[in-house]
């Protein structure tokens, strides 16, 4: 009966289109209240499940993307993109690839990578002879790869939910599968760019080359320093956070100076927005994973897919399925605080590592943002190419295809998201 209660109720709220992060706590306290459990002891899960020194890195990262984004970065990855390939035929789209690639690296955001890339990407592709629905197709597809390149908040909240997993091995072990992604990805657009006659992009000044060199080179070695202080171990992921977002604010205000100091307000409220959402549903999502383990659904969950099949190959099927049916119907970051304590003991039975897990978690998860019924990035990538949900799925079922075969990959391959953090000894 009580978890008759905590998943009904969770799911009828749902239903009723309650906000997740309230969907969570109520269920939280009305199954509390029919198992006896003061509401203070759920009160304080939730306060528990914050008191974390990793997820201090969440803020400066969101700053870090806004400020960047803010500031014109976006412009200048894509004309950086477009120095390094863009002049090979159908270029634009592998321009709009790449750029994602480098975006991702500096927002952890598909939906930021959509509104800023797309909104510069898509008119211009639609300009130069493309077809809206592929414009759109290529830059949500390559958007949604962008959440596995580190520096990725979700990681870390991932990491959170898996009970401490080494935030810099999740970091490495999401490179391997984001670029290999993205490899496909460019790999797929030239195809379709060849079977299509799309044109060669356009050829850039040679006076006009070192400047936006530089200018690219700037705004990406935000990542480097992120990344290189972590690898080193100078710093701990919040640390090398607080730094990349120190050096985005003096790149963005001093160098580019595309925008005002007054500006900042205007980052600054976009950027405690989004920090209330993520921090509100980790804190409710905290009490609800306490319940879930209290009441012993994982050990259920797992014995039923054991009982399945006893097959360690079929089990890792059944979980990605299970990922990829649960990412088209509900966002990513309530998705990985939920699915994390049911599944995580379910994959670490069949052998599964926790670095391993969380990599496989978010592609599935970033699988379903491009998806219907729900789909977040679907969506705005839709409204910016101004064409319908249906025609923008339609035009996804290739990207879909590369995003499920390198998602098998990653799958049944654990090295190719190990290998990294294997190698620099995590």
């Amino acid at each position: 009966m009580e978890i008759t209660i905590l998943l009904g109720s969770f799911v009828l709220l749902l239903l009723l289109r309650v906000p997740i992060a309230l969907t969570l706590i109520i269920s939280s306290i009305l199954t509390g209240l029919y198992m006896d459990i003061d509401p203070a002891a759920i009160l304080q899960r939730m306060v528990s499940g914050m008191n974390s020194f990793s997820l201090l890195a969440i803020p400066f990262f969101i700053l870090a993307g806004e400020i960047m984004n803010e500031g014109g970065i976006s412009r200048r990855l894509i004309n950086f993109a477009n120095v390094i390939i863009g002049k090979i035929r159908g270029g634009l789209a592998m321009v709009n690839v790449l750029a994602s690639t480098f975006f991702g690296g500096i927002s952890g955001s598909a939906l930021a990578d959509t509104s800023s890339l797309g909104s510069v990407l898509i008119p211009m592709m639609k300009k130069n002879g493309y077809d809206s629905d592929y414009a759109v197709s290529v830059t949500i597809s390559s958007a949604a790869q962008g959440v596995l390149i580190p520096p990725s908040h979700n990681m870390i909240i991932y990491s959170t939910a898996a009970g401490g997993v080494s935030v810099g091995a999740l970091f490495m072990g999401g490179l391997g599968p984001g670029l290999l992604l993205g490899l496909a990805f460019m790999i797929l657009t030239y195809m379709i760019a060849v079977k299509r006659n799309y044109p060669a992009g356009d050829i850039i000044k040679k006076k006009d080359v070192p400047k936006i060199l530089w200018e690219g080179i700037l705004g990406l070695f935000t990542v480097v320093i992120i990344m290189g202080g972590i690898l080193s171990g100078f710093f701990t992921a919040t640390e090398s956070a607080a730094i990349g977002a120190l050096y985005a604010f003096i790149i963005t205000f001093f160098i580019y100076r595309e925008i005002t100091l007054k500006h900042m307000k205007v980052i600054l409220h976009k950027t405690f927005k989004t920090l209330a959402m993520v921090m509100f549903l980790i804190a409710t999502s905290s009490s609800f994973g306490w319940l879930l383990a209290l009441l012993q659904v994982p050990k259920m969950v797992s014995d039923t897919l054991i009982g399945i099949s006893p097959n360690d190959y079929i089990t890792i099927l059944f979980i990605v399925l299970i990922l990829l049916a649960l990412g088209m119907v509900m966002d990513m970051a309530p998705l990985i605080l939920i699915a994390t304590p049911i599944l995580l003991p379910v994959a670490m039975n069949v052998g599964i590592d926790p670095v391993h897990f969380g990599v496989l978690l978010i592609l599935c998860l970033a699988v379903g943002l491009v998806t219907p019924p729900v789909g977040s990035v679907l969506f705005v990538g839709s409204a910016i190419g101004r064409i319908s949900v249906e025609r923008a799925s339609l035009g996804m079922l290739p990207f879909y295809a590369a995003m499920i075969v390198i998602l098998l990959v990653v799958a049944y391959f654990p090295q190719v998201s190990l290998f990294l953090p294997t190698l620099f000894g995590y």
